[in-house]
């Protein structure tokens, strides 16, 4: 078994857990009820966990300077209450990333998935789901709560209020702003004011390997939602008669994310 290498400098609590093969690097901090997996690397001047709360990093996450990867929840009803922070394997958090555990009333737990990069600044607030295969670049702020699921990528500088969800293969463009849920296989980006769904976002999905059928069949049902002018609901009856009930694992992804919308879809 290969051994972790701790530098002596680093902070180790007496209760965390390392797995082989992991490095901590000169001056990093790790506190707490912690578990950092096997061949993870913990750059120098990096903290993860907390005193109060529980931090579970699984294998290979790399953590670099500055990162803060489970500090408490900043919110004024979080009162020392033990939450957690799970994240899966094969995450990059860079510099001066800050992702924060959950709240009790909200079941108590953040959650990373696997294979996501976080660029420098971004910050993940508590109880947040996160799945895979997720970019988040440069100083992008996610507000408590919010759901991303798998495949999106984030430009920088962007904006999300609470509560709201963004679908899957989605693309927010950077510097947008974003209060309502964003339809899956979509590009958003400001409009007036707040994003809004714009267009399909064909490249990120033939680049992902779906089938050119599926994009074009996503393609005309995401023309029917974002341009037709109709309601929500008209629409989703719109795209299952033209599919003649025989909906792909695509179509049936969309319209049950716009169905369980509770923000409403930004188009």
């Amino acid at each position: 078994m290969i051994k972790s290498n701790i530098h002596s400098t680093a902070f180790i609590d007496k209760d965390v857990k390392i797995g082989a093969g992991t490095f901590v690097g000169p001056g990093a901090v790790i506190l707490g009820d912690t578990e950092i997996g096997e061949g993870c690397y913990i750059h120098n001047h990096a903290t993860v966990g907390s005193s109060e709360c529980r931090t579970v990093l699984g294998q290979r996450n790399v953590v670099f300077p500055g990162a803060v990867v489970g500090g408490i929840p900043q919110d004024l009803r979080y009162n020392g209450e033990k939450t957690e922070l799970i994240v899966g394997d094969d995450n990059c958090f860079r510099e001066c990333v800050t992702v924060n555990t959950g709240t009790k009333d909200f079941g108590g737990v953040t959650k990373i998935g696997n294979k996501n990069l976080f660029m420098a600044y971004c910050h993940i607030a508590h109880d947040c789901m996160l799945g895979d295969h997720i970019v988040i670049a440069n100083s992008s702020n996610f507000a408590g709560h919010v759901t991303v699921e798998d495949h999106v990528k984030v430009g920088g500088v962007c904006n999300f209020n609470q509560f709201i969800k963004l679908g899957e293969y989605s693309y927010i463009a950077g510097e947008s702003s974003v209060n309502k849920d964003i339809v899956p296989y979509t590009i958003a980006r400001n409009g007036e004011s707040y994003a809004v769904s714009t267009v399909t976002n064909k490249i990120g999905l033939e680049r992902a390997g779906v089938k050119k059928e599926d994009i074009e069949n996503i393609h005309r049902a995401l023309r029917v939602i974002l341009k037709s002018g109709e309601t929500v609901e008209k629409c989703i009856e719109m795209v299952k008669e033209s599919n003649e009930g025989k909906l792909s694992k695509y179509l049936a992804h969309l319209i049950s994310f716009i169905e369980g919308s509770e923000r409403g879809i930004a188009r």
